[in-house]
């Protein structure tokens, strides 16, 4: 077997998540929700809270990324 195939692909990683999230009915809303904040908490860590850098990595406006994080009452940096 090649290391390859022996790698977890992300989606494998994500079925296995949302998986575990339906089998203890958990509502899409608040599953994207948290999604979301982690998402771009992570982000901010990687790039220690620049939001231009964070925006450009993640492909949406500065705008937006402060709109999100106020909206999932991401603390700033």
């Amino acid at each position: 077997m090649d290391k390859k195939s022996e790698k977890t692909t992300l989606h494998q990683k994500m079925e296995t998540v949302i998986s575990e999230m339906v089998e203890k009915e958990i509502r899409m809303d608040d599953a994207l929700r948290e999604f979301q904040k982690i998402y771009l908490e992570t982000a901010m860590k990687k790039y220690k809270g620049n939001k231009s850098q964070i925006a450009k990595a993640l492909g949406i406006h500065r705008n937006t990324l402060h709109c999100r994080a106020k909206k999932l009452k991401i603390p700033k940096k």
